[in-house]
């Protein structure tokens, strides 16, 4: 038997708490120490899931004993700096999407990982979804051709709020978190890269200081082009909602769930161990970490997405 793989978790959020619900489902994997800001509800969570140390500080523990690797899913403008105190402990880590909110952080932890050739990947989750895996098998298949994707990206947050509805300490942004999500999978279904991106942004929000509602277009080198649209001001079906449109076929993809064009559900059970994206994702984590390779979604293979997110906000900071 393999020994467990020892795992921290930072941040004990609605993305926090998803992680440790997948974990439960992978042998050979403990999640010894919790990380987050407020100890009551840390200490909390800790106990729920059998995890027997709890810190606010992430450095404690990358200081335990054994501990193999990191997770972590806390606050956007922490990510590439922690990613790169993982590495530098020597620990693996994924980062949950974004990897950072600059190019130059994406850049730095790439730089990072290939210096100490340890695991880093994002949480770059579309690509792990049943749903859009059985798209991208049919691609790889050469019995879907990408020709366009329609994607809504919708929530309702005027302020600054969680996924749990909690009070948040910092904002959240719809390029560099949500977009990133849709131009990562554009560019992974359309089997090329983006060669020509376009954005535009509504009002900025007095309070939070950023736009609250976006658009932007995208063109793959197959030819194959996507419109996104994102808001928080949205007070109605909340998530992000795509479609693809190919030469074979038109499929409708909610989170887990498909349907063809007629909304006759297709059937994604088989496509991977579980229906659950997330814990798909951290089982290919730790799949990676076992077998010395390079993960799905590692912090290189995205590193495009977050080229084509740094020449969108150029052109939505000209526009201001």
């Amino acid at each position: 038997m393999a020994a467990p793989i020892k795992v921290a978790l930072a941040g004990a959020g609605a993305f926090g708490i998803k992680h440790l619900e997948g974990i439960r489902n992978i042998p050979d994997v403990e999640v010894v120490s919790l990380v987050s800001r407020e100890p009551d509800s840390t200490r909390e969570v800790a106990a729920r899931y059998g995890i027997a140390h709890s810190t606010a500080d992430l450095a404690e523990s990358l200081a335990l004993p054994g501990l193999d690797a990191v997770i972590l899913c806390t606050p956007t403008p922490l990510h590439a700096a922690q990613a790169q105190q993982c590495l530098r402990a020597g620990k693996h880590v994924q980062v949950e999407i974004p990897l950072a909110d600059s190019l130059a952080d994406a850049h730095a932890v790439v730089a990072l990982q290939r210096e100490t050739g340890l695991v880093a990947m994002c949480g770059h989750t579309r690509r792990f979804n049943p749903s859009h895996q059985w798209v991208h098998r049919r691609v790889a298949a050469g019995a879907f051709t990408l020709q366009q994707m329609d994607v809504q990206t919708y929530f309702f947050r005027r302020t600054n709020i969680n996924a749990l509805g909690q009070p948040r300490s910092w904002t959240d942004h719809l390029l560099w978190h949500h977009a990133a999500h849709t131009v990562d999978l554009f560019a992974w279904q359309s089997g090329g890269r983006i060669v020509q991106a376009s954005a535009m942004q509504g009002p900025i929000h007095p309070g939070l200081g950023i736009a609250m509602d976006m658009s932007i277009q995208l063109r793959a080198d197959s030819g194959a082009i996507c419109t996104l649209s994102l808001s928080f001001n949205n007070d109605g079906p909340l998530g992000t909602f795509f479609r693809y449109i190919g030469d074979s076929g038109t499929y409708i993809a909610r989170y887990d769930d498909l349907v063809d064009g007629k909304e006759q559900k297709i059937d994604v059970s088989t496509v991977d161990v579980s229906l659950n994206g997330i814990e798909l994702q951290d089982r290919a984590f730790f799949a990676a970490i076992r077998e010395g390779r390079e993960p799905e979604a590692s912090v290189a293979g995205v590193l495009p997405c977050y080229e084509v997110l740094h020449a969108l906000e150029q052109q939505l900071r000209a526009q201001r």
